[in-house]
């Protein structure tokens, strides 16, 4: 029998990494982006095994590979947006039969599995919103706020998400002495801001027991409850419910129960704001973002929200900034930044990769215009002599 030869065996691994170089190349074309190349949005390739990586696991391949060090960038959100506005998803599924049923076994789970079950509701707490505060604190904004700003008429962060909790309580027609739900309050920071102005009181619901912490200890002494707990538990009447940020955490199985709560909880001449991510096509969602970022979470197409509603909502305003959710991601990225020596020695590099690439890629989504930031407001029966629209 004839021995091994090292030498051909490592001719055929170069062989096999310049193929799967050669399509990555092919795919690139018409993007701007060039391997190794000198503009900020160019890709800096240290590992060969990159190429096959990338090419076997879509977007997770991309993000991991990101995280072991196997390339730089120097703006991740131009790569991003110049990678989705070529569409390049639509490419690798022409070359790679094989990732575009991954792609599809993703979006078929989300329809017929429900991870987002009452029994693991609070998962995302504890994988995401418990990190640290300190964490939150210094990324955010002064109300720590984590969810798209209003940019309208704001220049920096703090002016930005004031303008959207202001917009949503114009929106609401908020008044002195309504009682007010948040479905998922996050630090408490719409509610502090709704009650020291407009006079409100309210409850607040989160599945994070350090969110849950500081939102006490921010609404300390306002006529504000914070609950450790899931929405389907609720059973009380309020006069306007919001939601800002969490619908992206229900799941595709549940739509239906969170909309007939909502209806449930609201009174009759209530109005009802949600605030959530969307996306324009159907299918699965970003396979790093599930897994290392937010996990069982799935964005709602429009269809599918106008779905859940059927019967027990009349639609009375659609709004969509998604554009201003570039902004929001770039800002949080430059306090992370600027403020990581603060926490560096509680969080690894490899967490400091981790979570830049999630900031600057979901910026570079939302520039593309690939997902939206959509604000619903929904009333029981409709609004007599209609709803004035606030922009």
């Amino acid at each position: 029998m004839a021995s091994k030869n090292p030498s051909r065996s490592f001719q055929n691994y170069c062989s096999s990494c310049n193929r799967y170089k050669e399509v990555v190349e092919r795919l690139l074309e018409g993007t701007g982006i060039k391997i190794n190349g000198n503009n900020p949005w160019d890709i800096q390739i240290y590992y060969d095994e990159f190429y096959e990586r990338v090419l076997t696991h879509g977007t997770l391949g991309l993000g991991e590979s990101y995280i072991d060090g196997w390339w730089k960038c120097v703006s991740i959100d131009q790569l991003v947006e110049r990678l989705l506005k070529a569409n390049i998803k639509e490419k690798v599924d022409k070359d790679g039969s094989s990732f575009k049923f991954s792609l599809f076994f993703d979006y078929l789970k989300s329809k017929l599995t429900n991870p987002q079950n009452i029994k693991r509701a609070f998962n995302i707490g504890e994988k995401h919103y418990d990190l640290g505060n300190d964490l939150f604190y210094y990324m955010l904004d002064n109300r720590m706020i984590y969810s798209c700003g209003y940019w309208k008429d704001a220049d920096n962060l703090d002016k930005a998400q004031e303008s959207k909790l202001e917009l949503i309580c114009k929106k609401i027609n908020l008044e002195r002495g309504m009682r007010i739900l948040d479905i998922g309050c996050g630090f408490g920071g719409f509610l502090k801001y709704a009650s020291e102005k407009y006079l409100i009181s309210g409850v607040g619901v989160t599945i994070s027991k350090e969110q849950k912490k500081l939102a006490d200890e921010r609404c300390k002494n306002l006529p504000i409850e914070i609950k450790l707990e899931d929405y389907r538990e609720l059973n009380e009447k309020f006069d306007r419910i919001i939601s800002i940020g969490m619908f992206e955490h229900v799941g595709y199985k549940n739509y239906r129960t969170y909309m007939e709560k909502v209806n449930s909880l609201l009174k009759e001449n209530g109005l009802f704001l949600l605030h959530t991510i969307g996306k324009d096509k159907i299918g699965g969602g970003d396979k790093f973002i599930n897994k290392y970022i937010f996990p069982n979470s799935y964005i709602p197409t429009s269809n599918e929200i106008t779905k859940s509603f059927e019967k027990l909502f009349v639609m009375e305003d659609w709004h969509n900034f998604g554009a201003d959710y570039d902004k929001t991601l770039i800002a949080w990225n430059k306090n992370f930044q600027n403020n990581w020596c603060r926490f560096k020695d509680k969080y690894s590099d490899r967490f400091k990769r981790m979570w830049e690439y999630y900031l600057l890629s979901c910026a570079g989504t939302f520039r593309a215009r690939k997902q939206q930031l959509w604000q619903i407001v929904l009333s029981k029966e409709g609004i007599v002599g209609g709803y004035n629209q606030i922009r």
